[in-house]
């Protein structure tokens, strides 16, 4: 079982250090310390238990820091910054393992740019050494590179070349999408294995700024603090990430029939008061729900469809969607706001089916109504009395958009959204003549039609599930991130399971043996 929680004290790879508005991380790996066994971390490479780190320090920074206002991304080895992925733990992964480490390599990734852009926080990547694959997509993730100029040094993505894969954590959608590098540039950069030095990578604008060995410390700080000046982080007291406990979210696997229900409890008066705690409900709900779905994608590969339930008062969830954005200028509000928005994020890029079922008691509304339209289908019970209701807040039309940019209501009716009113209360009828809901069976139907609904969604595909979901969540237009989900994460995909790549000849395979790929030359 892989656990995506973790301290500072517990680290193995990241020294968090500050001082003033300047947070520095430091990538510093124990090759010993890799997730699983059968691989050294050599070259500061890294594994998933490097990047769950980085997960949670970054999080530490947002929420308990926020005096910091730009964060150094640098390493603690000398003239080596970070070698990318490791490439015997791909070459030892399954096709699953893989797959699922760059996707939380990508959302790290992509947690970054949010917070540079929606919180005031800003990175900074101090390239003191080589820099190769991930390591440079690390450095694209952040809003300025710096390089060392020592005349050795170099950045690189040499995946095509030496490994017979992509750059699978948004390198090659980043240095055209964001550093706008010249096309054919950038193709001679991505099949050049031994990389550019400082001078090529400035012409090229593969990084910002570089600067020589003995000024490159100071000049690292400077631009740090310059980037500082464009936060509006306001300092003050920070709020401690406390050893999270389950308290709002019931998760219950069921083997047999291959789902994951998941029962979210709302809010309550109580927590419409804003708590500068971890226990406030919008930050413990955002922490949960994160932990349930890391942990769902990657210790339980064979539930492929997850059902949402919601318990509580749609009162109470309208009272604080209203207390959040009356208060969305306040830094803990806003972060926690964030964490929301990149942990609903999971669920659109997640590899499962997702249904939503609306009964009495549900509270499907405002935030939690998000649940209801990351679904793929929903069910809404339609009873004669005591029925089940949804609601929206103005929250739902912007607060928590997809990685594409849209908001959930809006893919929900493919961009063409009807008027629709916030704050109100819809029964089962009233939603389903609107469209906000998929199927409305009434109490003798109801039960069979559910059951019915999952048993059949269950004996599908995967593999087709997976193509259909991802195809029909992302309506309209295209983004940077979501060629990296979807065009970038479906060629990897397909690469993953290529003998080219992981045949007992396949360039991941021999990585290091000192024989060379054999490679089937047809072009398909």
């Amino acid at each position: 079982m892989i656990s995506f929680a973790t301290q500072p004290d517990r680290y193995n790879h990241w020294k968090l250090s500050f001082d003033g508005p300047l947070a520095t991380l430091s990538l510093d790996i124990d090759e010993d310390k890799g997730i699983a066994p059968g691989y050294k971390l050599k070259l500061n490479s890294y594994d998933l238990g490097v990047d769950i780190e980085l997960h949670d320090a970054i999080n530490r920074i947002r929420f308990e820091h926020p005096e910091v206002k730009s964060v150094v991304i640098t390493s603690g080895k000398t003239r080596m910054f970070c070698s990318g992925a490791n490439i015997y733990m791909l070459g030892l992964s399954t096709h699953a393992w893989k797959v699922n480490f760059c996707k939380f390599t990508n959302e790290t990734r992509n947690g970054l740019e949010d917070s540079s852009r929606h919180s005031g926080l800003k990175f900074l990547a101090a390239l003191n050494g080589t820099t190769a694959g991930g390591g440079y997509e690390l450095a694209l993730a952040c809003d300025e590179i710096a390089m060392i100029d020592d005349r050795s040094s170099t950045v690189s993505l040499p995946e095509v070349p030496l490994l017979g894969v992509l750059p699978g954590t948004g390198g090659l959608t980043r240095i055209v999408d964001k550093r706008k590098v010249r096309r054919d540039l950038a193709d001679v950069f991505c099949t050049t294995a031994e990389g550019v030095r400082a001078d090529r990578a400035m012409e090229w604008k593969l990084v910002d700024h570089a600067a020589k060995p003995q000024q490159f410390a100071e000049f690292v700080k400077n631009r740090a603090l310059e980037l500082a000046k464009d936060s509006d982080r306001p300092g003050g007291d920070g709020v401690a990430l406390t050893p999270l406990v389950q308290k709002l979210i019931a998760l219950k696997i069921n083997k047999e029939e291959r789902t994951a229900e998941i029962t979210v409890q709302g809010p309550t008066k109580e927590d419409l008061h804003i708590k500068k705690s971890a226990a406030w409900y919008p930050l413990q709900l955002a922490r949960e729900l994160d932990e349930a779905i890391l942990n769902l994608r990657h210790n339980h590969l064979d539930a492929g469809l997850w059902i949402f339930k919601t318990r509580g008062s749609i009162e109470d969830v309208l009272s604080l969607d209203a207390v959040l954005e009356k208060n969305s200028k306040d830094w803990f509000v806003r972060e926690s706001i964030g964490y929301l928005r990149r942990t609903f994020a999971r669920l659109d890029v997640s590899s499962r089916s997702i249904f939503a079922v609306v009964e009495p008691g549900s509270c499907f509304a405002g935030t939690l109504a998000e649940l209801l339209y990351a679904a793929d289908r929903s069910y809404m019970l339609d009873a004669e009395a005591n029925g089940p209701s949804i609601a929206l807040s103005p929250l739902n039309f912007g607060a928590y958009p997809m990685v594409n940019g849209e908001s959930r209501i809006s893919a929900h009716y493919c961009g063409v959204v009807p008027e629709l009113q916030a704050n109100k209360s819809f029964d089962t009828k009233t939603a389903k003549q609107l469209g906000l809901i998929t199927a409305a069976p009434d109490d003798i139907d109801w039960e069979d039609e559910v059951r019915i609904a999952i048993e059949e969604r269950v004996t599908l595909s995967p593999d087709a599930l997976t193509g259909m979901e991802a195809s029909l969540r992302f309506s309209g237009r295209e983004n940077m991130l979501t060629r990296v989900f979807g065009r970038l994460s479906a060629w990897q995909n397909w690469i993953f399971i290529r003998p080219n790549a992981v045949g007992e000849q396949g360039a991941l395979k021999v990585y290091g043996t000192g024989s060379k790929a054999k490679f089937n030359w047809e072009r398909v």
